[in-house]
């Protein structure tokens, strides 16, 4: 009998990364590919998503009949249950059936679910998070996303649209977020957050080598982590305030739900894990109870780029 595999998706606003996981859940092929997304043209994403596949049959030489699932996290707020994408920030589509044209396509089940969610499943399923019950996740990129897994099951909440905790309002009269509130943590921990910090700090004239590395808003993660190697006091400002934040944030679900471990991902922790790990260590204390912060281990994201391909695969029923 011919080997059966699965094939994992990363669908972004910028990139699509895909992987086929053999039967003993190893990734044996990868791909990774632009993803347009801009206007109103939903077929576009969905014929990258078929691209992807298609291309990691070919260059494998795996054929359709060997694949027993497709599993994809995406950006936005999804039905798991559905498969329908209600909003994505980055991607043009409302209320759309992602589901019906892939599964229709490939004639095999598609599973589908928030990327940040399906990252925190992955580190849950395979990675950092393994064998505990009860995970508060924050991966730090470009925005902030949260994913909570409770009693050992992810925790969506009404309408899929828990653990938005990337919008914790922790300064009322602090600055503006995208979502219209005050003092968020993304508007403080993230990379817009911290951008926005260092272009304020150098309209004031203050140095920075960090202020030409801006561009649409944020910087990239090796530009932030040379500044730091070369003292950059500006940019190391923007990561201690940037962990000031992580740490209340962090105190604040360590009280709400007790969890075995809090566990820190996204393209942020991939540069820079250590720094920031060690800066929010130190802090978090301050900011909960110590009864309940005995039992919390706080540890980096250990899959990489690859939590959400392995959190897609723990989507997928073994059987």
């Amino acid at each position: 009998m011919a080997e059966m595999y699965n094939i994992c998706l990363d669908i972004g606003g910028t990139k699509t990364l895909g992987a086929i996981f053999d039967e003993k859940k190893n990734i044996i092929y990868r791909l990774k590919k632009k993803t347009k997304s801009g206007g109103d043209d939903t077929d576009n994403v969905e014929q990258v998503i078929i691209s992807v596949v298609d291309e990691m049959l070919e260059e494998s030489g795996i054929k359709k009949n060997q694949i027993r699932a497709i599993s994809a996290g995406a950006p936005g707020v999804i039905n798991q249950d559905t498969g329908i994408v209600l909003f994505s920030p980055n991607l043009p589509w409302r209320d759309y059936d992602i589901r019906t044209p892939i599964e229709k396509k490939f004639g095999v089940s598609f599973y589908i679910g928030n990327d940040v969610n399906v990252g925190v499943l992955g580190e849950h399923a395979y990675g950092a998070a393994k064998g505990c019950d009860n995970v508060v996740g924050f991966f730090i990129g470009t925005g902030m996303g949260g994913g909570l897994i409770l009693n050992g099951k992810l925790f969506t909440g009404t309408g899929f649209k828990a653990a938005e905790y990337g919008h914790m309002v922790l300064e009322p009269e602090g600055p503006l977020c995208n979502c219209g509130q005050r003092g968020c943590l993304e508007i403080f921990s993230a990379k817009k957050g911290m951008s926005s910090y260092i272009l304020q700090q150098a309209a004031r004239g203050r140095k920075t080598m960090l202020a030409d590395s801006i561009e649409n808003g944020v910087f990239k993660s090796r530009a932030l982590k040379k500044a730091l190697a070369e003292g950059d006091t500006v940019a190391m400002e923007a990561v201690d305030r940037s962990c000031h934040y992580l740490a209340i944030a962090t105190g604040n679900m360590i009280n709400t739900f007790s969890p075995d471990m809090v566990v820190y991902g996204g393209g942020v922790m991939e540069a820079l894990g250590d720094v920031f790990l060690d800066k929010i260590t130190a802090e978090v204390d301050k900011y909960c109870m110590p009864s309940i912060r005995t039992t919390v281990q706080l540890k980096a994201a250990a899959l990489g780029d690859d939590s959400i391909l392995y959190g897609a695969l723990s989507m997928i029923p073994s059987k």
